[in-house]
C-alpha cells in the first residue's frame, strides 16, 4: 500500500498539492482528512468526488502532516488500499440513540469483516452543544465486537471555539455523529498505542460531589478553589477566576483511577464561579479517586517515543502509513514540545503521517485495555499484509 500526505491552507493550495500527488500516477483510494471549520468543506467534497476518492473526515483544532503542523488549514492522508479492505460507515446520533447506533453500525462492521479494525471519528460538540459520550462509544463497540478489537481515532475539533464539530465524507456532513473507518484486519495491519506521559503529584484525593460534567467538591472542599490552590493561586477574588484558569488550567489534568491499568487523563475545560465548579470534557462520578498532574515538560514527550520504540522493535513491525489523534490540551500545555512528539513518531515509523490535535481520542492504553482518553497522544501505524 503506497501512501501520502498533503496540506493545503487555500482551496486553490490544496488542489495543486492533491494534483501533485497524483502526478506521478499514484491513484489513491482513500483519504483520511483533518481540516478546519474555517475550510469550505463543500470544496473539499467535491474535489475528492471528482477525483473518485473515498473520504473520511474531521474538523480539527489544529493539523499537522510530517514536516508540517498549522492552524486553519486541511490535512490528508491518501491511501491506494485496496477497497476491498476498507468501508465507510457513517451515521447521524444523539446522547439517548449513542448506545444503539454505535451497536448498529459495530454489528454491521462485523457483518463485513470476520476481523474488523476501526479508526474511529466522531464529533464531540454539537453545532446546538450537546456533548458526544466518548466512553459510550468506546465500551458498547467493546462490548459488541469484543475486548480484542482494534479502536484508534479521535474527537473533531472546531479551532478552540467550542461551537459546533462536524465529521463528513463525501456525501455528508454533520455535526452529531459517527464514522467508522472499518479495515478488514485479515488485509491491514494497525499497530498503535495511547500514552499520555503525564506524571501524577501529591496525595489521592476523592471526588465527593459532582453532576455530569460537572465536578463540584474534592475531599469535600470546593473544586475550583481545591484546583486553583493546586496550581498556587489562593484568595483570588471572584472576578479574576476565569482569567486564572484559561491561563493556566487546560495545562494540569486530572488522573483518575481505574480498576485496571493506567490512571484516565480529564481535562477542565471551564468553571462555574456561581458553585465554585470545574466544568470537565467527560464526567468524573462521586467518589472517584483523583491525583494532580506535574506540569508538563520533556520527558511527557520521551515517554510517548520511548514507548513507540518499544513496540516497532518488540514486534518487528514496518509501516505503509500512520494516523496521530493529539489532545488539544496537549497542544495547549506543551507548545512546541507537542509537535516534536508528533514529528518523533513520524521519524520512528519514517512513513507519511497526518494527524490533528483532538477533543478525545479513542485507543488501546498500557493495560492493553481499549479506552477514551484526554490529553493523550493516540497513533496507529497501518500496514498492508
Amino acid at each position: 500500500m503506497k501512501a501520502k500526505s498533503i496540506e493545503g491552507t487555500s482551496p486553490e493550495a490544496l488542489s495543486a498539492a492533491l494534483e501533485s500527488a497524483m502526478r506521478d500516477g499514484f491513484k489513491p483510494t482513500l483519504a483520511v482528512a483533518f481540516v478546519s471549520i474555517k475550510f469550505d468543506l463543500s470544496f473539499i467534497q467535491s474535489l475528492f468526488t471528482e477525483k473518485g476518492i473515498d473520504l473520511a473526515g474531521a474538523t480539527s483544532s489544529g493539523e499537522f502532516i510530517d514536516g508540517y503542523e498549522g492552524r486553519g488549514s486541511a490535512v490528508f492522508l491518501l491511501l491506494d488500499m485496496d477497497r476491498s479492505a476498507y468501508h465507510i460507515l457513517f451515521e447521524k446520533t444523539n446522547a439517548i440513540q449513542l448506545g444503539e447506533t454505535v451497536s448498529d453500525m459495530t454489528q454491521k462492521a462485523m457483518d463485513l469483516f470476520k476481523h474488523p479494525g476501526f479508526i474511529l471519528l466522531s464529533t464531540s460538540v454539537s453545532a446546538t452543544g450537546d456533548f458526544l459520550d466518548g466512553e459510550t462509544i468506546i465500551r458498547t463497540i467493546e462490548k459488541t465486537a469484543g475486548e480484542q478489537v482494534t479502536i484508534f481515532g479521535g474527537m473533531a475539533g472546531d479551532d478552540s471555539t467550542f461551537t459546533g464539530t462536524y465529521v463528513f465524507t463525501t456525501e455528508q456532513v454533520i455535526s452529531d455523529g459517527i464514522i467508522l473507518l472499518v479495515l478488514d484486519e485479515d488485509k491491514i495491519s494497525l499497530q498503535g498505542r495511547a500514552i499520555s506521559g503525564w506524571k501524577p503529584l501529591g496525595i489521592t484525593r476523592t471526588v465527593t460531589k459532582s453532576e455530569g460534567q460537572k465536578l463540584l467538591a474534592i475531599d469535600d472542599q470546593p473544586a475550583l478553589d481545591m484546583y486553583l490552590k493546586y496550581l498556587g493561586h489562593e484568595n483570588i477574588a471572584g472576578e479574576d477566576k476565569y482569567s486564572v484558569f484559561e491561563s493556566v488550567g487546560l495545562h494540569y489534568p486530572f488522573q483518575v483511577e481505574r480498576e485496571i491499568g493506567d490512571p484516565a487523563m480529564v481535562t477542565p475545560i471551564g468553571i462555574d464561579q456561581s458553585d465554585n465548579g470545574l466544568i470537565c470534557e467527560s464526567k468524573i462520578p462521586e467518589g472517584s479517586r483523583i491525583r494532580f498532574s506535574t506540569p508538563p515538560d520533556f520527558d511527557i514527550v520521551e515517554k510517548v517515543l520511548d514507548n513507540a520504540r518499544e513496540l516497532k522493535n518488540s514486534t518487528d513491525a514496518d509501516a505503509d502509513a500512520m494516523l496521530i489523534f493529539s489532545c488539544l490540551g496537549r497542544f495547549s500545555a506543551m507548545g512546541p514540545m507537542a509537535n516534536a512528539e508528533n514529528e518523533g513518531l513520524s521519524e520512528i515509523w519514517n512513513v507519511p503521517m497526518a494527524g490533528f490535535y483532538t477533543y478525545g481520542e479513542y485507543g488501546r492504553a498500557l493495560n492493553g485495555r481499549q479506552e477514551f482518553h484526554s490529553t493523550t497522544c493516540c497513533w496507529v501505524a497501518l500496514k498492508e499484509k
